[in-house]
């Protein structure tokens, strides 16, 4: 996917998982355990750990130890506390560390980003962006149903990372959030119905939905401005696609079809506008020049703090029925 970039060891315990990972990539090596990895630590420039949450930050801290650059999955850490330590250990040990975010590349962030960018939308007032799932039914045994604390799980964490990110990225540091947080299926423990409401310091309000109970989805991204709105139905392609078992060196792959374009425009005066080509890959690009001392992380781990900082500030204000302000923005 990334030419400079070769996939070299796989770590996973589960025997099917391990036989689907010497089929899809037989030049990887397959290990059980990641103790192989840090006892060869000088076989790798990276690490990428894409755990289930509670095992985000002692893996991490073993990569620093193994002196190895890692990228942790979103949430990083499963409190902000616990993030500021691991990027505060990586600092001391002088070891890159960096968040994976890659819904910063989906077609409608990019298409987004362009129309802001060139002035089509004029300045943006308001930006509401959604997530959303049916899964009725809950599958209690899964880790992100579980409502231990160290588990990190429901949609605040899993899919909120994603929607608070990416308007960070759109609109700078965010001064208040006020949040509805909610359990709404019979005998989960983790919430499953969100939303947020960010106000960023350059004034523009941010509303973000995520719910494992919507029968019917909302419109996936709409950006308000004073000149028009980009209003986008369908979500970005790549997860669908990867999990059909496509791959990102595909052709094709990360492209939206024209008929679910979003459009841009005001009033009845509306024009399709073609979806940016999704570009997950292009986090691990960028990690090359990261990797070699020539350039930023693709995803900062301060990015990665900030949305566990809102996360938890959301936590307070469902919990207190309150606006949470950061004075000097998050």
């Amino acid at each position: 996917m990334t030419s400079e970039l070769q996939l070299s060891t796989i770590v996973t315990s589960d025997p099917e998982r391990r036989a689907a990972a010497s089929r899809d990539f037989p030049n990887a090596r397959v290990v059980d355990s990641a103790d192989w990895v840090w006892s060869n630590a000088k076989a790798h420039d990276l690490v990428v750990i894409t755990t289930p949450n509670r095992f985000h930050v002692p893996l991490a801290r073993a990569a620093i130890a193994a002196r190895i650059p890692v990228v942790v999955d979103k949430p990083m850490a499963a409190t902000a506390k616990e993030a500021r330590e691991l990027v505060a250990e990586a600092e001391r040990a002088r070891v890159p560390l960096a968040a994976y975010h890659n819904r910063r590349w989906d077609g409608e962030m990019l298409t987004a980003q362009r129309l802001i960018s060139d002035g089509t939308l004029g300045k943006v007032v308001r930006f509401e962006s959604r997530l959303d799932r049916w899964r009725p039914a809950p599958t209690l045994d899964a880790w992100r149903e579980r409502g231990a604390a160290e588990d990190a799980g429901g949609v605040l964490y899993d899919l909120g990372p994603h929607l608070i990110d990416q308007a960070r990225v759109l609109f700078g540091p965010v001064t208040k959030v006020y949040a509805e947080l909610d359990r709404r299926r019979a005998g989960v423990l983790v919430h499953d119905d969100v939303f947020i409401a960010m106000e960023h310091a350059n004034g523009v309000h941010a509303h973000l939905w995520t719910s494992s109970i919507a029968a019917q989805v909302g419109p996936r991204m709409r950006v308000l401005g004073t000149r028009a709105a980009y209003t986008k139905t369908s979500a970005d392609v790549q997860e669908a696609a990867l999990r059909t078992g496509r791959r990102a060196d595909e052709p094709g792959f990360g492209e939206d079809s024209e008929s679910n374009w979003g459009l841009v425009g005001a009033g009845t005066d509306l024009r399709p506008v073609k979806t940016e080509k999704g570009n997950y890959q292009r986090f691990y690009a960028l990690c090359v020049p990261w990797l070699r001392g020539e350039g930023p992380p693709p995803v900062a781990a301060a990015d990665a703090i900030a949305v566990l900082d809102i996360i938890e500030a959301a936590q307070r204000s469902a919990a207190e029925a309150k606006v949470v302000s950061f004075p000097q923005g998050c």
